[in-house]
Parts: C-alpha cells; structure tokens; sequence
C-alpha cells in the first residue's frame, strides 16, 4: 500500500475541529476547540476592520472625496483635535457600514464598536446619521430638524458636536488626510480588549 504523504500533511496540518452535526451535541471538547479558534479569531478583527474599511476607497457615491478619504479625514479631525483613541477610531469607523448598510450604515459601524467603546461614543455613532442630516435633510424633503427628538439627552450636545466640528467638514479634496496605516496602531489599541460582551463567565458581571 502506497502511503500519499501529501494528503497525511494536509490532514496533518488542518487544526482540530468540532465533532457535532447539531449543536445540541456539543461536547466540553467540542467547545474547547472552538474556544480556542475563538481567540485566534478575534484577534485578528482589526485586519478585517481595516480590510472592510478599504472597501470605501474610490467608493465617491456623488460626494466630493470617496468614502475611506472622508473616514480618515475625520478620524484626522478628531485625532488633532486631541481627542482620545477611543473617540478617533468612532470618528474612522462611523462609515463603514456604507457597503452592507446602506440604509442603516450607522447601525452597522455601532454594532462593530459597541464592545470597545463606552455608551456615549456608542451612542453618537449610533444617532449620528440622523445628526448630520440636520445639514442636508431638508435638500431631500426631509425633516432637518429630526434630531430634535433627542433634545434634552445626556449626550444630544456630543453627537451634534461630532457632527459639526468632524464629520461635516470632513469632505475637502484639499483637507488634512492621514493615512489609513498611521491610524492601525490605535486601532488596535481599541480593539484588543472588549469593555464589554454578551460572552461572559459564569458567575462574572
């Protein structure tokens, strides 16, 4: 019998998987295996965030700069701002959701921070969509004043300011651009821990 060598390393060489047909007959080392490719996965979740975010380049959709420049100008906004790692990469992502989201793109980049970031940045993120249109609703038979329903919020004032000091303004050929790779370390700096997940020990709040 001829042993073919190859196909042992490839057998070899795939990692461990679980065993179950139906998740009712998950076993603790079935889900060890997954756990374990868990960690592997997330780690590397700002590669894939930067590579979605890539998608935006040359993606114009009419505006003066195509997507991606106007995320990394108004994360470059922000950034000189002096505003905080956290409040930078909001600023960086608060579009990524244009492709797969194009209705809701806010809630999308919402739901990617929303384990790394605290509730006011959540927040802004969320709702700043409704925020920015108070510059162009009205152009659209829109109601520009549809923000108002967050009147009297803890937060109205930060997404406003979001809006107005970064976002807004962040649509000029000619304005200060960082470039996607001077932002990674900060990004993965937001990413490498969650503040908060719906996966937690038993026992632990």
């Amino acid at each position: 019998m001829t042993i073919d060598h190859s196909v042992v390393e490839a057998v070899e060489a795939h990692p461990p998987l679980a065993r179950f047909t139906r998740m009712q007959e998950g076993t603790a080392e079935d889900w060890k295996v997954i756990g374990a490719d868990f960690m592997q996965f997330t780690s590397r979740l700002p590669d894939r965030v930067m590579a979605h975010l890539k998608l935006l380049d040359g993606d114009y959709g009419g505006f003066p700069i195509d997507r991606l420049t106007h995320s990394l100008q108004t994360a470059t906004r922000a950034a000189k701002a002096g505003r905080d790692d956290e409040y930078v990469a909001c600023a960086l992502l608060h579009d990524i959701g244009d492709t797969l989201g194009s209705f809701n793109h806010p809630d999308v980049a919402a739901a990617i921070l929303k384990p790394f970031v605290s509730e006011q940045n959540h927040w802004i993120v969320e709702k700043h969509g409704i925020f920015q249109g108070y510059y162009f609703f009205h152009y659209l038979g829109l109601d520009r004043d549809m923000r108002e329903q967050f009147r009297g919020h803890r937060w109205f004032d930060a997404a406003a300011e979001f809006c107005s000091e970064y976002d807004a303004p962040a649509f000029d050929p000619k304005g200060e651009t960082w470039s996607l790779a001077e932002f990674e370390p900060l990004l993965r700096r937001v990413f490498a821990s969650p503040k908060q997940s719906i996966y937690k020990p038993i026992g632990k709040s």
